[in-house]
């Protein structure tokens, strides 16, 4: 098989994948109504900046203090401008990232593993991954931060590292957790660089050569990404209207002064929540989130139940879970640079939030290092010598199933109380 003919069956699949995946999350997007969960901050900040350039508060018309960059919200904003202010709008380009998310899934294994069966692997389990497919059909910031995540490792595999500095860049600029991917991807590609100069043995202009590299990786993942991070405040900038825009004469000190006062808000949310969860329970979906919950009369039973439940397929994420300890291993006796740079992203990712017992925390922030997570399930498929593609068919289908049963949930369906007591399988999951 040619070389061309390869790359156009890659597409083909890879997008094949994405239509699918685009299919189900454009299906009754507009439902339900009204903004849920964090949309009443989100999707109201979107329309904000496509108004004004920056948050007002729209009931004051004051500048309004906001917590998160703004690129996630531009994202949401594009929706709504094609669209209008409507459920449809603002949910819109979260179902468009998350559908290329999907794409992105294929080609990154691929880049992994050089294996086709490997790559749809992989990309069947992040379409039928329900946090997934939740993040991809409501207006919050967390599916944008893992696209420029995906974007970010995918150039880095290939080498393209300015890409990968841009990406991190933009996705700090969408949740400032996308900075601890920047900086180990940084020290990661350092250490790299490290490794081949003294793979290639150049002893005399080792230390000459090395320095070099660490100018260019500064520019590459330090300079620039703050470049591209300035950037995507240009709306704040260039109006006088934002949040503290003219607490000092002086721009960048009024800047600076409210990422402080950003990194206060977050430093001291620790609000109770009831659908808080601490990062020890995130991996085996111990509190999923309910985005929305309601009681509908059209189900045809006499109690219905409809519910948006932000939880990974519960089978899936617990064979992931399994599989990511025996990759920590496998990683420990073999050293494969497929399993290191898988555990760098989902270390990143998730480690950090370890480190702050007493905020508030949700389950779903996992969807940051979701794709890496599954990875290591294709990962452990890798090894297997025999019956890979039966092994591959068999707990697919398990997932698929799994996925199917749990769509109602994912997907804000009604179903009566007692089918949805029944897919109640974990107490902390009412």
């Amino acid at each position: 098989m040619t070389t061309q003919l390869r790359i156009s069956r890659d597409w083909v699949i890879a997008l094949g994948f994405g239509a699918l995946g685009l299919a189900l999350r454009l299906w009754n997007l507009g439902n339900p109504k009204g903004k849920i969960f964090d949309e009443v901050y989100y999707a109201t900040n979107a329309h904000s900046l496509l108004m004004h350039g920056v948050e007002i508060d729209a009931k004051t018309g004051q500048s309004e203090f906001i917590v998160h960059p703004p690129v996630g919200k531009w994202f949401i904003a594009i929706g709504i401008k094609l669209f209008g202010y409507n459920e449809f709008g603002w949910r819109f380009a979260a179902a468009i990232v998350g559908s290329a998310s999907i794409v992105l899934m294929y080609f990154t294994a691929k880049k992994l593993f050089d294996k086709q069966l490997l790559s749809v692997f992989a990309t069947l389990l992040i379409s039928v991954d329900g946090l997934h497919l939740v993040h991809s059909r409501i207006a919050l910031l967390d599916i944008f931060l893992l696209f420029f995540i995906q974007i970010a490792v995918l150039a880095f595999l290939h080498n393209k590292y300015w890409l990968s500095a841009m990406a991190l860049g933009l996705a700090t600029a969408t949740k400032w957790s996308g900075l601890y991917v920047l900086v180990a991807l940084a020290l990661y590609v350092l250490l790299l660089d490290y490794r081949k100069l003294r793979y290639l043995g150049l002893e005399q202009p080792f230390r000459k050569m090395l320095q070099k590299n660490f100018l260019i990786r500064f520019l590459q993942f330090g300079i620039f990404p703050v470049l591209v991070y300035f950037t995507t405040w240009i709306g704040w900038f260039v109006t006088k209207d934002g949040w503290d825009r003219n607490w000092s004469a002086n721009p960048i000190k009024s800047f600076w002064h409210y990422h402080v006062e950003i990194l206060n808000f977050h430093a001291k949310l620790t609000d109770t929540h009831p659908y808080s969860a601490n990062p020890w329970s995130w991996l085996i979906q111990g509190r999923p989130t309910s985005l929305e919950y309601a009681t509908p009369k059209n189900c045809g039973a006499t109690n219905c139940a409809q519910e948006i439940l932000a939880m990974g397929t519960p089978i899936l994420w617990w064979a992931a879970t399994l599989a990511l300890l025996i990759t920590i291993g496998y990683w420990f006796s073999k050293r494969d640079w497929n399993a290191e740079i898988i555990l760098i992203v989902i270390g990143a990712s998730y480690l950090p939030w370890f480190a702050f017992q007493k905020r508030t925390m949700f389950s779903f922030y996992a969807i940051a290092f979701e794709p890496f997570l599954l990875l290591t399930l294709v990962y452990l498929l890798s090894k297997v010598v025999r019956n890979q593609k039966k092994v591959a068919i068999i707990f697919g289908a398990i997932v698929l199933a799994n996925f199917l049963y749990f769509l109602p949930l994912f997907l804000g369906i009604p179903i009566s109380y007692n089918s949805w007591h029944d897919h109640m399988w974990l107490p902390s999951w009412i």
